[in-house]
């Protein structure tokens, strides 16, 4: 005969580990975000832009845009090291990643912290700009929704 009993899940336990996860992913990006634009400032970039979208579950980051003043650069070639915290871990791992991978993956975890999910259903679209010399990463950001009005008639 078969078990066809279910292996209870204990879903407070699951959320519990997930937004501690969570919350020590997201301390993380100060750090990242430091040691990230002062490799750009030490090159000479000014300003970087990235635009992302996404849609139907899937998403990604669009294009990747360098400045030296006005003038569009591409990104150095050399590697950063980020810190990461893979799920379920307690202590992040050091990951060596050329700059532009660096650069897209910051703004991934930005999106995630902020904006989890812009991906999903209609979906959202954005555009980031890291100001290197005011040390700022501004992101200006659309979500894409479906709406419909209901309109009830009496005669």
């Amino acid at each position: 005969m078969t078990d066809t009993t279910s292996a209870a899940i204990d879903w407070d336990e699951v959320t519990q580990r997930f937004q501690q996860w969570e919350a020590g992913a997201a301390t993380l990006i100060a750090g990242n975000k430091t040691v990230l634009l002062s490799f750009l400032s030490a090159a000479g970039i000014t300003r970087v832009m990235i635009n992302s979208d996404g849609c139907g579950d899937s998403g990604q980051i669009e294009d990747v845009a360098a400045f030296k003043g006005d003038d569009q650069v591409d990104l150095p070639t050399e590697t950063v090291e980020l810190l990461t915290l893979d799920y379920g871990a307690t202590e992040p791992v050091a990951h060596v990643l050329p700059v532009g991978e660096a650069v897209e993956k910051l703004a991934y975890d930005l999106l995630h912290k902020k904006h989890s999910g812009w991906e999903n259903n209609d979906g959202a679209f954005g555009e980031f700009t890291f100001d290197i010399a005011a040390g700022t990463i501004t992101l200006d950001y659309n979500e894409r929704f479906t709406s419909s009005e209901n309109y009830v008639h009496e005669w």
